[in-house]
């Protein structure tokens, strides 16, 4: 499994929220579809990696300028 990123404010925000909406879900019903639910997840999380993956790469090229 991949390291989890370091989430934003916004970013924890969404997750917490999606949780919560899946939770809801899986309360009224065991086979609601929540697919639509996770694909947002995963984005989040997938948005936060590339976010992440493009920090460090910008911090090691400025380092290499100075």
């Amino acid at each position: 499994m991949a390291k989890d990123p370091k989430y934003t404010a916004g970013e924890v925000t969404k997750l917490v929220w999606l949780t919560a909406r899946m939770a809801k879900r899986g309360i009224a019903s065991q086979t609601v579809y929540q697919g639509d639910l996770e694909r947002k997840f995963t984005r989040i999380v997938d948005g936060a990696r590339e976010r992440e993956a493009q920090t460090v790469k910008d911090s090691k090229s400025s380092k290499k300028r100075k």
